[in-house]
């Protein structure tokens, strides 16, 4: 079956394709930059890339043939332009650009800590004080939430750290690595979207120029309108505190609670075998120790980089000025090579490891982090595609010409806009890049209030697709935070975070007539736990 719906998928992919190369050859240039440049068909390769990776559950071969369909049509077909396109402009491109390799180089740096602190039995101790300590399925659940909850400072930084403190503990309690991949997700972007201190919130800030108001003033005015983050909080305590599950996730949880198997399927079926391997006189501290030092040197990291301490420079920067103009990706670097040199020092005091086991530690991590290294290269060489065929017209032109007409109802309608561009690119800033500009001008003249509540639907769409999108780098990093198979936590999550962008789409409509957070909110909230409520109903009549 497998093999016919990925031959079925390549066929189909192979006949688009081919439609596409003949209207770039027979059609005349100029229309054929008309049909494909600044279009619908711009979304094609992200398009072509996520279903394909849905229905064949193979992600590299259809993140690949996205990006050749990218290529093809950017070139017009043309195999040497294609090849430069893909390859230069495309992986080389976003592999040299420093942002990126500087997630890159923080993601090698934290999957050796893990390492290191696997192998010093850190992790399996803390699985043991857990167990003693947390005596339920519902409190490792919340406190995993929690936790997630309380590293809001990078969604990167959020899902790896949640995910390498937590899996000894939900392992424990038989809780699905589908669930904590969930978890973890749920609690990477949509908090950070709604905290003033984040790399989120200097992106946001960023984008914001123009809008008359301070770009942090801004972002914080639009917290209490972000329905998509807010009631994704809600809704995940809620299934945790009425014990049920439902979609694809059932299976796995049922499977992990009945017969101790916490991946389902075979291509999950992996243990961690650094932690069976750990020092036997590793204690909690070697593992609590090393992510407090991370935490506070990412903070470090993050406020250097935004000129905390630069003396010399005009104006005052203080912490929150520092924090906006802070480069994610340096700060995490730097955050975690300093607790990477002081975990070394750490437990060669200690006496606890020696210094060779701790280097061997090096390329395990790194290829511990190999998938998620190849999966994001990819997301980004195809959002490099989608981003060489113009996306940002397209989008421009739908919500110019719809502003006028429906302005309270255009809150909902940026939603269902950011979510589309959010969950085909897989990207949450590429989506405020291309929107807020948009969105700032097409309200303008409507009144400040309306035009919060829009700024902040566009970043509420935004995490919504980035949360559904199996190309979404933050999807991509909590499923390997939880040691997850990719496509398994896509396919577990997908029904939660579509119950929620429902709920929040009535909820903007609602919010755009009543402009007021104290009104719609509270809507928002109730509409949640009614609809989990009824799920819960429904799903038990089923198994009766």
């Amino acid at each position: 079956m497998f093999k016919n719906k990925a031959w079925g998928a390549a066929l189909v992919t192979l006949i688009v394709a081919g439609i596409v190369a003949c209207v770039g050859i027979f059609v005349p240039d100029t229309i054929a930059d008309y049909q494909f440049i600044g279009t619908a068909w711009a979304l094609l390769p992200p398009v072509i890339a996520i279903g394909l990776a849905l229905i064949t559950k193979e992600v590299y071969s259809s993140l690949f043939a996205g990006i050749l369909v990218g290529g093809l049509i950017y070139s017009k077909f043309n195999l040497e332009t294609t090849m430069n396109h893909v390859f230069i402009d495309g992986f080389i491109g976003s592999i040299s650009d420093s942002y990126n390799a500087g997630i890159l180089a923080f993601l090698v740096i934290l999957g050796i800590l893990v390492a290191i602190m696997n192998k010093s039995g850190g992790s399996a101790a803390f699985g043991k004080w857990a167990a003693a300590h947390i005596k339920s399925r519902v409190g490792a659940q919340i406190m995993t939430i929690i936790l997630g909850c309380l590293i809001f400072i990078d969604d990167y930084f959020n899902c790896l750290t949640v995910g390498s403190v937590m899996r000894p503990v939900t392992d424990t309690h038989k809780i699905s690595r589908a669930k904590l991949a969930y978890i973890i997700d749920a609690t990477a972007a949509p908090v950070c979207i709604i905290a003033p201190v984040s790399s989120w919130a200097a992106a946001v800030s960023g984008f914001a120029e123009g809008s008359g108001m301070n770009g942090l003033e801004l972002f914080v005015s639009a917290i209490p309108y972000n329905f998509y983050a807010l009631l994704t909080i809600v809704m995940m305590f809620a299934l945790v505190a009425m014990k049920f599950d439902y979609g694809p996730m059932k299976l796995h949880e049922k499977n992990a609670m009945e017969k101790g198997d916490l991946f389902t399927t075979k291509v999950e079926a992996m243990k961690d075998e650094l932690a069976e391997k750990g020092s036997k006189d590793g204690k909690v501290l070697d593992l609590v120790l090393p992510i407090i030092i991370l935490i506070v040197t990412c903070v470090f990291g993050m406020i250097y980089s935004g000129g905390f301490f630069d003396v010399e420079a005009e104006g005052y920067r203080n912490f929150i000025t520092a924090f906006s103009n802070s480069d994610a990706s340096v700060g995490l670097v730097i955050g975690s090579f300093i607790t990477l040199v002081a975990t070394v020092i750490y437990f060669l005091a200690r006496g606890t490891m020696k210094f060779t086991d701790m280097m061997e530690a090096i390329p395990e991590g790194f290829k511990a982090m190999v998938p998620a290294i190849l999966i994001l290269v990819c997301a980004w060489t195809l959002k490099a595609m989608t981003d060489s065929l113009n996306a940002e017209n397209f989008i421009k032109w739908i919500v110019n010409g719809t502003a006028g007409a429906f302005v309270n109802l255009l809150p909902a309608v940026v939603f269902l806009i950011a979510v589309g561009i959010s969950f085909a690119t897989g990207t949450s800033w590429g989506t405020f890049g291309i929107l807020i500009p948009i969105v700032i001008a097409a309200f303008n003249g409507f009144g400040s209030e309306i035009t919060i509540i829009a700024i902040s639907a566009c970043m509420a769409g935004a995490v919504c697709g980035d949360h559904c999108s199996p190309i979404s780098d933050t999807t991509i990093m909590a499923s390997a935070g939880a040691q997850s198979d990719h496509i398994n936590h896509v396919s577990t999550q997908l029904p939660y975070a579509l119950t929620v962008a429902g709920i929040s789409f009535v909820t903007y409509i609602v919010a755009g007539f009543v402009q007021s957070a104290w009104i719609a909110l509270p809507v928002g909230v109730v509409l949640t736990i009614a609809t989990m409520l009824v799920i819960k109903a429904v799903s038990g009549k089923k198994n009766a």
